[in-house]
């Protein structure tokens, strides 16, 4: 499983249209006794969904690589290396405004390692999913930043044992191209 979806993200990165990236992303974030250190590049979704009114739905994919270090006072704190491909689906106003607010929901994929981050929080398996809820604004001159809070909950859906999980807060930043 591991070496499909490592295959799976080689690809992805080596595809033609990858390098047309749209935006790049910057997150920081704790939890569980856990600090959390992201960045990502961004590719919009060429779809809107539900266009009739006032708000629309868009999306698009994030790509991170990031950094988990534990801080617990149980001991054998561990920093933990996380990449990720997570599709973003995010409800937004149809005209943008100065100061344009905006939720979104993903559920994505990372790899990590190792797979466990101090003494009592145990994750299992390298792969888990990732899933978010977050709201923010999309401001400035060209609509060229987002700032926003997330909730994210990562674990391994059950696939292996032990299935901790992690909770985090997070702030993420992103400028759009």
């Amino acid at each position: 499983m591991l070496k499909k979806v490592t295959g799976f993200l080689c690809a992805l990165l080596f595809s033609g249209n990858v390098w047309a990236v749209d935006g790049i992303s910057l997150e920081l974030g704790n939890g569980d006794q856990t600090d959390v250190v992201r960045a990502g590049a961004i590719w919009n979704f060429d779809r809107q969904w539900f266009t009739e009114g006032d708000w629309l739905v868009s999306g698009y994919w994030e790509a991170t690589a990031g950094s988990w270090k534990g801080r617990s006072a149980v001991g054998n704190n561990q920093t933990i290396t996380d990449l990720g491909i997570t599709p973003v689906f995010r409800l937004q106003q149809k005209t943008p405004t100065a100061i344009s607010p905006y939720l979104e929901a993903a559920i994505g994929f990372h790899l990590i390692s190792p797979t466990f981050v101090y003494t009592n929080r145990h994750f299992g398996s390298a792969f888990q999913f990732g899933d978010h809820v977050g709201l923010g604004v999309r401001f400035g001159e060209r609509q060229q930043f987002d700032l926003g809070y997330r909730y994210q909950h990562l674990s391994n859906g059950g696939i292996k044992k032990p299935n901790q999980g992690i909770n985090l807060n997070q702030v993420h930043f992103v400028y759009h191209f």
